[in-house]
């Protein structure tokens, strides 16, 4: 890191929000309780999607990739939160700030590149049901997770070493929960100008194109739909969208407004609410979106989980 009349910068202070630190044990109960939350919901969306034969389709294989996503996403933050509510872990070393980065970004970003799947799935079902099949095979969807999951991963390396460069030689104190780019911008010793630039395009590329991307599909999506005469197939089929179109548009609007502004734009109180929308109500929402509003799902929790407490039961 940089050196200033022989200061460095060893460690940051994560501030969190003076607002929400006012009631320290009532902000760990609620991020307690939406971190079990979270976890629970995803893993018992994966654990459908494994178990249930019906659900051995392309759109639940890339929902379960994204229940994983936000299991590893919540956890790479909520703890960090939690212990800054309770004022016990709110130093954290220069390295230890610089991998929560990165990882925040490759999960984030791999969110991206997973919903646009998410949208050419549905795109090719509806629209291209034809060829379906031979468009997404088991292989194929394999493939398209995992170039997904190696973008993110590529960007948040080349993210994560650029601001690793920046020297740090003064104010140390994150006005965040956890270490993100745009605050740790605001406390380098240099004219971070370059910087700027390029977390707005990269803003741009990974989550504008994706996000136009997605509207596309959706346009020809709806377009379909509507030129199917009987409402109630209607309805059965936009009812498949729906619950993707709905976390589309939680985790989109966050971002975007996050990321792709500049950063002259940024302030503190308007970051922090982002950043706690799409790392902390994102991820436990998603879960109970896809539940309440996919009858498949509702079918398979049924089968799966009640079945089994029914024989249980039985059994005792």
């Amino acid at each position: 890191m940089g050196y200033v009349n022989g200061t460095v910068v060893l460690e940051f202070i994560l501030l969190g929000n003076w607002y929400l630190l006012r009631n320290p044990k009532l902000l760990f109960t609620l991020l307690l309780v939406i971190y079990i939350m979270s976890l629970t919901g995803n893993s018992l969306i994966i654990y459908l999607v494994q178990m249930d034969s019906h659900l051995h389709i392309p759109m639940y294989f890339f929902l379960s990739n994204l229940s994983l996503l936000e299991i590893l996403f919540t956890s790479t933050t909520i703890p960090t939160m939690l212990a800054v509510s309770l004022g016990q872990g709110n130093k954290v070393s220069v390295p230890g700030c610089l991998t929560q980065v990165f990882f925040l970004h490759f999960l984030g970003c791999t969110e991206c590149f997973l919903l646009v799947v998410m949208a050419y799935d549905r795109y090719m079902a509806i629209c291209r049901p034809l060829h379906y099949n031979m468009a997404m095979t088991k292989s194929i969807c394999f493939q398209i997770a995992a170039v997904s999951w190696a973008s993110g991963f590529l960007d948040a390396l080349v993210l994560a070493i650029l601001t690793s460069k920046l020297p740090f030689c003064g104010p140390n104190e994150v006005s965040n929960f956890f270490c993100d780019v745009p605050p740790l911008l605001k406390l380098a010793c240099t004219d971070t100008r370059a910087n700027e630039a390029m977390l707005s395009v990269a803003g741009s590329l990974l989550v504008l194109i994706p996000f136009i991307l997605i509207l596309a599909s959706y346009f020809h999506i709806i377009s379909a739909i509507l030129r199917i005469s009987s409402s109630k197939a209607r309805w059965k089929v936009f009812s498949t969208c729906g619950s993707h179109l709905t976390v589309v548009s939680l985790f989109y609007g966050t971002v975007i407004f996050t990321y792709v502004r500049s950063s002259s734009g940024y302030t503190n109180d308007q970051d922090r609410l982002g950043s706690l929308v799409y790392t902390v109500l994102t991820p436990m929402l998603n879960p109970l979106i896809y539940s309440l509003r996919n009858h498949e799902v509702k079918e398979a929790i049924k089968k799966t989980l009640w079945g089994k407490i029914r024989t249980h039961l039985v059994c005792s």
